[in-house]
């Protein structure tokens, strides 16, 4: 504001210092033209006259013009500073954790509008990235909380009594085992969410690939009373750049999970085409299914279609985050499909084709 005013001051000045100069002379040298006489007492007073009339004219010109420059040039920055403190205000606020603040629309100006915008903008992905940290949080609690209580309850019986060690041993081993599993789910989503999984890329046969996941897999089908099926006769093998090691976990994932969600009697099936220059890779089944609500978050670390489902029979929540994780260091997407509960769903993953097939 003080450099406003400097500025205002300056520009009077030299406005009433070019209009003394100048003015006056141009109005004699017009005053002469005319047929008064030289020094007479009227060329004098009308020159007087003049000045004063300009003078007075000025001052009261330059006083209103200061007055109102000053008053505009104080809302001015009165506005300014009240829209700074508010975004001030935001940013100390969300310094303190607090994510759900927002600037309110500001109406100062497209730049500072578009720093609020901004700022709401972070303010957002903020509460969004703690949000899903306390509910990782939250979930992680609940994973550890079953079988630590398992633990918990089978020692106390054996302490007391209640049980024979060689009786709660298979149970005590297989918690610890999934305690072991969960750790290592954790570990192993944190890395691929941060493009850490090591992938190393070669020539690999789909139709490979596919047989030998069938074969690891339909012994376990088999015991569960699940057909597994397979759709893909090819005369020429596509081939793709890819770990074989890493896509083997990743259909491992999804036959692990179509499994779980598949009841007796029904059928889960491994299918593969070649579209262009893409090869897609499904995995369908006729069991639950999920809703479209469901459908934005399957791929979420923890995230379970069913919450009622007992948790000794869901897996960690983790494993569709894992694999979706994997077929992007491929260079591929994962999409998940489903008519609705009760209807089955499909996983498909898309990867680029090599040149050379077999």
């Amino acid at each position: 504001m003080i450099g406003q005013l400097i500025v205002l001051c300056a520009g009077a000045v030299s406005i009433t210092a070019l209009t003394v100069m100048i003015g006056p002379a141009v109005f004699h040298y017009h005053l002469l033209q005319t047929a008064l006489p030289v020094g007479s007492a009227e060329i004098l007073h009308i020159e007087r006259a003049y000045r004063d009339a300009l003078a007075l004219a000025l001052g009261v010109g330059l006083v209103v013009s200061l007055l109102a420059a000053g008053l505009v040039t104080w809302r001015l920055a009165r506005r300014l500073r009240q829209t700074l403190h508010r975004l001030t205000l935001a940013v100390d606020e969300l310094s303190r954790g607090h994510y759900s603040t927002r600037v309110p629309a500001l109406g100062a100006g497209t730049e500072l509008d578009s720093l609020a915008a901004t700022l709401n903008d972070m303010a957002a992905r903020l509460d969004a990235v703690e949000e899903n940290r306390r509910r990782l949080l939250s979930d992680l609690a609940h994973e550890l909380r079953t079988p630590i209580a398992t633990l918990s309850a089978h020692h106390e019986a054996m302490a007391d009594g209640v049980i024979e060690p060689e009786a709660a041993m298979p149970i005590l081993a297989g918690q610890t085992i999934r305690l072991s599993r969960l750790a290592d789910d954790i570990s192993e989503v944190s890395r691929a969410e941060e493009g850490q999984l090591p992938v190393e890329l070669r020539p690999t046969s789909v139709r490979d690939l596919l047989d030998s996941t069938l074969q690891e897999w339909e012994e376990r089908f088999e015991a569960a009373g699940v057909a597994l099926r397979r759709d893909f006769v090819m005369r020429r093998s596509p081939i793709i750049h890819a770990d074989p090691d890493r896509l083997a976990q990743v259909l491992g994932n999804l036959l692990s999970n179509a499994l779980r969600h598949t009841s007796p009697g029904g059928a889960v099936t491994l299918s593969a085409l070649t579209t262009g220059d893409v090869v897609e890779i499904a995995v369908s089944d006729d069991g639950e299914g999920f809703t479209a609500r469901d459908q934005a978050r399957l791929f979420e670390r923890f995230f379970r279609a069913d919450s009622a489902r007992t948790r000794e029979n869901s897996g960690s929540g983790i494993g569709l985050t894992i694999s979706r994780a994997l077929v992007d260091a491929h260079g591929g997407t994962m999409a998940a499909t489903s008519e609705g509960p009760g209807r089955g769903a499909v996983f498909t993953i898309r990867l680029p084709r090599a040149t050379v097939e077999r």
